[in-house]
C-alpha cells in the first residue's frame, strides 16, 4: 500500500516540475514517447491520436532494433500516421515544424529548403517502413472507452459523497496516459489496463466500492473482466507505478 501512496506523490512532483527536456542530449524510448506527447499537444492533436502514436511507436520498436533507427524520426512519423488512423489529420508541414522546433528549441520554422525536404522525405519513407513492419495492422483498441464505461458504472456503486470528494476519474485517466510511456502497455488487454488504472486510483484515495449483485467478497471488476485475476491486476498496477521511476530527473 505504501507503494501506491508513493506513486501519487511522484505524480504530483511530475506535474509541478514540468521539466523541459533537451531531446538532443538524451535518446531512449521513454523520452521519445514524452516527445510524442509534447509535440502532439503543440499540434492540438486529439488525446486518442497521441495515444495511438505512442502505441504505434512501441509496436514498431517491439519488432525493430532501437539502435538502428532515429527514435525521434519514428516518433514524428507515428504522430503523422496516427492522425490518419484516427481521422484527425495533421499536416505534414506542421508535424515537421513542431518536431523540429521541439528538438531544437527556439529555432525558427524551417524554410522550404533542403533540410525541410529531406525531413519530409524521411517521414514519408519512415511511414512506409512502419506500415510494413506492422503488417499494415494499425487499428488500435484503446482502454479509454472501457474506462469511461467502467467509471460511469462505478459512480453508482460508490457512496455519493465519497465519489464527489475523490478525483477517481481524473487520477485513473492520468495513470492511463502515463502508462503509454512504457512498452509494457502492449502486454495487457485494453480492458485489464482500464481496470488497473481505476483500481490504482481507488487504492490511492481509499475509495470503497459497494458490493455488486454477485455478492460480498467478489471484486468489482469481475463484472467487466471475469478472466482478470488479482495477481494479474496488481502486476499491471505495479507496472504503472514503475513508470514514475523512469521519469528523467
Amino acid at each position: 500500500m505504501k507503494d501506491v501512496i508513493d506513486v501519487m506523490q511522484l505524480q504530483r512532483e511530475k506535474s509541478k516540475q514540468a521539466i523541459s527536456v533537451d531531446y538532443r542530449e538524451v535518446e531512449n524510448n521513454f523520452v521519445a514517447v514524452r516527445f510524442i506527447f509534447e509535440c502532439g499537444i503543440k499540434l492540438d492533436a486529439q488525446p486518442l491520436t497521441i495515444a495511438t502514436a505512442a502505441i504505434l511507436y512501441h509496436r514498431f520498436f517491439k519488432e525493430a532494433d532501437s539502435s538502428g533507427y532515429d527514435s525521434y524520426l519514428i516518433a514524428a512519423t507515428t504522430l503523422y500516421l496516427a492522425g490518419k488512423v484516427k481521422d484527425d489529420p495533421l499536416k505534414i508541414r506542421d508535424v515537421i515544424n513542431v518536431t523540429h522546433n521541439t528538438l531544437n528549441r527556439g529555432a525558427a520554422p524551417l524554410e522550404l529548403g533542403d533540410e525541410y525536404w529531406n525531413m519530409r522525405d524521411a517521414i514519408v519513407q519512415a511511414e512506409l517502413l512502419i506500415m510494413r513492419m506492422l503488417k499494415f495492422e494499425v487499428t488500435i483498441v484503446h482502454p479509454h472507452k472501457f474506462m469511461l464505461h467502467y467509471l460511469k458504472s462505478l459512480e453508482g456503486w460508490c457512496e455519493k459523497d465519497d465519489w464527489s470528494k475523490m478525483p477517481i476519474a481524473k487520477a485513473a485517466s492520468a495513470f492511463l496516459q502515463d502508462f503509454h510511456y512504457d512498452p509494457a502497455i502492449l502486454d495487457y488487454t485494453p480492458q485489464h489496463v482500464a481496470i488497473a488504472c481505476i483500481n490504482l486510483a481507488l487504492q490511492c484515495y481509499g475509495g470503497q466500492v459497494l458490493p455488486t449483485d454477485e455478492g460480498e467478497g467478489v471484486p468489482w471488476y469481475s463484472v467487466y473482466a471475469d478472466d482478470l485475476q488479482k495477481d494479474k491486476l496488481w502486476e499491471i498496477m505495479e507496472k504503472i507505478m514503475e513508470v514514475y521511476n523512469k521519469e528523467p530527473k
